[in-house]
This record gives structure tokens, C-alpha cells and sequence, in this order.
């Protein structure tokens, strides 16, 4: 369930959305998200991404919710055909128990007025909790192995067991061991590993639990990491303007690494446009100097290729462009 940007979502259709499609509804990837079973008080996020499919500009109007234990925003309100935005649903468990189905109206008027409709459901229940209540990678490198843990509390489930843990992806490795058990409650510790492998992107996906209690069947853990590339390149693309031929061009990108890197090669270097870096050590960061000179007017548009000798993802592109005049 991979999709760009390496967003994961769990996708439910509710016949509460049913009914005759338009084109706002044909924007949304999905249009409902059910959270499961959840401890009672932690507030549940969820992003529902919005293309723009059309040929058109689109505009969102509004986002209004139907219940106060949800808040709904549009985090872009006007897209470009082929733009992207999301509209973040804030569920706050603290305000209800039991099952509660919200629905959230999102009004666009441009092209024209069209309303899509959104469901978020949950069932807040006060016999277990976590802590704490998501799986909070945070931004770490590609390359790497990160694990993360929750514990999980059950109360008055005396022979309450989680019976197995799978992932929404294979790229996401969890385990579960007992620790407590007791007539009070049980308790177990629920660990997460990103393989190394993990692509790319910010991920928004869940770890689900099951049990052998039959009221309580399975539990979601919600799962956010910001992965990063082990290189990255400051400014990707470096746009010059207006220069003039002849005239020496000077400017600066910066190479930044996970750990301690040599460069060991720059291809698309020449006298025109010259590559220096600032050190042949190993360094987390290099300055690379940039000298631009150009021989004749038109159009400059150049790819260079930082190249070191980090076993992993060790190469990595930057563009220089300009427009000569004479």
C-alpha cells in the first residue's frame, strides 16, 4: 500500500460516503479511516490526501466537521492541476467513549461548488492504554535500523494475550514480549524496527495487534517516520539568473551526510562549470565551491554527480542553470 511521497494508509470504505460520485470526491485517495480500538484520551491524526485530477484550478472553501471531538483543516487551499494537498482530521478520544463515526464536509468552489464528505470512526475504550500512544520515529536516516516501543496495559482481561503483531508493510519488523501479568492487569512491551532498506519519505502507517479477547479483537499502533537520504545536497538546484559571458560566477552547495564521508568524485565538472570541494578528508559536511564561466550566450543547464565512498546510497545530484546573455 505504498504511495508517493511513501505515505501508508489504511483504507475503509463506509457506506456512509456512498452515493453519486462527483468530481471533489474523485480528489481524495480515500474518503473514510477507521482507527479501531483505541485507549481512551490520546488525540488520533489522519491525513487525507487531495489531488488535483482536473484541468483546472481547484479551491477548498471550507472544512466543517459534525461532531466537536474532531477538528478538520485543509493544509493548502488552492491547487494547481496535478498540485497536492491534505486535509488533517484531529480526533480527540478524551471527549467520547465507545464508537463515534464524525463526519468532515469539505467544500470546494472553484471549478465550481462541489461538496466531498469524509469519515473518521473510532471506539474509545477504557480498558487498556499505551504509553506512549504511537510509534514516534521522528526523522532518521536511510541506511539505519531504528526501533521504537510501546507498552500496552490491558485491565480486567486477566488472561489477556496478544497473540501475533503484523506491520501494514514488510519494511516494518515488530515483536512483542510479556511483561507483567498480574490479577490487575497485563502487561506487555511491543517493539518496531525499520528494516534498512525502508524507502524514502514520510510514512504515516499502522502496527496492528491482535489478541484473544474477543471484545477487543485487535489493536492499532500508529507508526510516523521522516526517512532521509544518508546524502543530501543544500541548494539542490542552484539557479543563477541573468550572467554574462565571460564573467566569473561564484556560488556555494553544501553536501551534508550521516556520518563522515570522503568525495571521491564529481562528474560534470569542466572549465565551464567547475567543481571544488573544500576538503579530500572525511567530513559530515562539505563545502563545495561552484565556478560558473560561461564561453558563449544561450542557455546553461548542467547536472553534477557528488559521488563518495559510502558503501550505501553514496551518490547524489545537483543542477546548476542560467541564461547567457552576451
Amino acid at each position: 500500500m505504498l504511495r508517493y511521497s511513501l505515505v501508508l494508509v489504511a483504507g475503509f470504505w463506509v457506506a456512509g460516503t456512498a452515493g453519486a460520485a462527483t468530481w471533489a470526491d474523485g480528489l481524495f485517495d480515500e474518503r473514510s479511516k477507521d482507527f479501531g480500538s483505541v485507549p481512551r484520551g490520546p488525540t488520533l491524526t489522519h491525513h487525507f490526501r487531495v489531488v488535483n485530477k482536473t484541468r483546472q484550478p481547484v479551491s477548498i472553501f471550507s472544512v466543517r466537521v459534525s461532531c466537536g471531538c474532531v477538528s478538520a483543516s485543509a493544509l493548502k487551499t488552492t491547487l494547481n492541476p496535478g498540485e497536492e494537498t491534505s486535509i488533517l482530521a484531529r480526533m480527540d478520544t478524551s471527549r467520547f467513549i465507545g464508537p463515534r463515526t464524525v463526519t468532515i464536509y469539505v467544500q470546494f468552489d472553484r471549478p465550481n461548488f462541489e461538496e466531498a464528505r469524509v469519515l473518521v470512526q473510532a471506539n474509545a475504550r477504557n480498558d487498556f492504554a499505551l504509553s506512549p500512544d504511537s510509534l514516534a520515529f521522528g526523522q532518521v536516516k536511510r541506511g539505519t535500523t531504528p526501533a521504537r516501543s510501546v507498552t500496552v496495559t490491558f485491565y480486567g482481561h486477566t488472561g489477556a494475550k496478544i497473540t501475533s503483531a503484523k506491520g501494514e508493510s514488510n519494511y516494518i519488523q515488530p515483536t512483542f514480549t510479556e511483561v507483567r501479568r498480574t490479577e490487575y492487569e497485563v502487561v506487555y512491551k511491543v517493539t518496531t524496527k525499520l528494516r534498512k532498506d525502508t524507502p524514502v519519505g514520510k510514512w504515516y502507517t499502522d502496527v496492528w495487534l491482535k489478541t484473544n479477547i474477543a471484545s477487543l479483537p485487535q489493536l492499532r499502533l500508529p507508526l510516523t517516520v521522516d526517512l532521509e537520504l544518508p546524502l543530501t545536497v543544500s541548494p539542490a538546484l542552484l539557479g543563477l539568473g541573468v550572467i554574462k559571458t565571460g564573467t566569473d560566477n561564484q556560488r556555494r552547495v553544501i553536501v551534508r551526510g550521516v556520518k563522515a564521508f570522503k568525495i571521491t568524485q564529481i562528474k560534470g565538472s569542466d572549465a565551464i562549470v567547475e567543481v571544488k570541494p573544500s576538503s579530500k578528508e572525511a567530513r559530515e559536511v562539505h563545502v563545495l565551491t561552484i565556478k560558473i564561466k560561461p564561453g558563449k550566450a544561450g542557455t546553461l543547464d548542467r547536472t553534477l554527480r557528488v559521488i563518495t565512498d559510502l558503501k550505501q546510497d553514496n551518490e547524489i545530484d545537483f543542477k546548476v542553470n542560467a541564461v547567457v546573455a552576451p
